[in-house]
């Protein structure tokens, strides 16, 4: 079903059509009942599901007591995700599964990069950056953030709009700023984190990440985690939409990440299956789908423990990140 009516034909630069575009709620709501009862995998499948879902997480911290030691821990733990005898029993041992990147604040950038290095691996640094997670601090302030992430050693920058401007439809404004966080970002990476519990419905998540792939994004995110409702399988489903648009208007596939609450292994793969469903397998790798999450790697784990014993371990049995 097409849930997004536009009133012009026409999709140009001229950010005009956007304030035009209208999302029918009741078609997302039930487009995401029904992925959710798609069945998931059982057995070795959902084993290899789930060691997919491994390779595609975004392994973060992002507290505010975070400290050089604890992110070194994070890093030990990306690189060597799932307990190494626990992959040698299901012949993965040796296929270089990490997770798809680690996530942290600016200040803790040079303490990844470090860890990272010293354990021989080039696992991408992500960093957020412009006043995260408010966005509520002046331009030049957040764009300086944004450079000194980079120069730091952060390949991806995980940004956040100025949500005041898409509530209040200043679309051509936030195309402008976040068309200059593009710009500090150089070489790296871009997400574009729209804060989707703060825009007030489907029509504007949906508008936000137009405007936001137009003016260079390289992933949409749905949420900092920080909020009180984050990523939830309608808005996703409104999102990647909008990515698919794009993708048939322009030919360039755009990124998309939900990050925040995303626990526990049975939502990973619905995850999976969401992506499978609506842009399908090429979206299905780390350049341009990534699970943001702090925990989630802790209970997948536990589950591949059960598949290759058949019994469940306790937490304290998993090395945690």
């Amino acid at each position: 079903p097409n849930f997004i009516c536009f009133c012009s034909s026409v999709f140009t630069t001229d950010l005009e059509w956007i304030s035009k575009v209208r999302v029918n709620t009741q078609a997302v709501l039930k487009r995401a009942q029904f992925i959710q009862r798609q069945k998931i995998p059982k057995k070795q499948w959902q084993a290899a599901w789930l060691l997919k879902a491994v390779t595609l997480i975004d392994l973060t911290t992002l507290a505010g007591d975070d400290t050089s030691s604890n992110v070194h821990r994070l890093c030990l733990k990306a690189v060597q995700p799932v307990r190494y005898d626990l992959l040698k029993k299901i012949d993965m041992h040796d296929k270089g599964v990490t997770t798809a990147a680690v996530c942290v604040y600016p200040s803790r950038v040079t303490d990844a990069v470090r860890s990272l290095k010293a354990a021989n691996s080039s696992l991408p640094v992500a960093s957020v950056a412009t006043g995260f997670p408010a966005g509520q601090t002046p331009l030049e302030t957040r764009l300086q953030e944004v450079r000194i992430a980079v120069s730091d050693g952060a390949t991806e920058i995980d940004i956040v709009i100025n949500r005041m401007l898409a509530i209040t439809g200043q679309w051509e404004a936030m195309y402008n700023e976040i068309r200059q966080f593009r710009e500090a970002c150089g070489p790296a990476h871009m997400k574009t984190i729209l804060a989707v519990g703060e825009l007030g419905s489907f029509t504007n998540v949906y508008r936000a990440s137009m405007v936001a792939m137009m003016a260079g994004s390289d992933f949409i995110k749905t949420s900092t985690g920080k909020e009180a409702v984050n990523a939830t399988y309608p808005v996703a489903i409104v999102m990647v939409r909008a990515i698919r648009d794009y993708f048939m208007s322009t030919g360039h596939k755009v990124g998309f990440k939900p990050a925040g609450g995303i626990r526990t292994a049975e939502e990973s793969l619905v995850w999976l299956t969401l992506i499978k469903e609506e842009l399908g397998d090429d979206w299905l790798c780390p350049g341009l789908f990534r699970l943001g999450a702090s925990s989630l790697l802790a209970d997948i784990e536990r589950q591949i423990y059960h598949q290759v014993t058949g019994q469940y371990a306790a937490y304290h049995d998993l090395p945690m990140a």
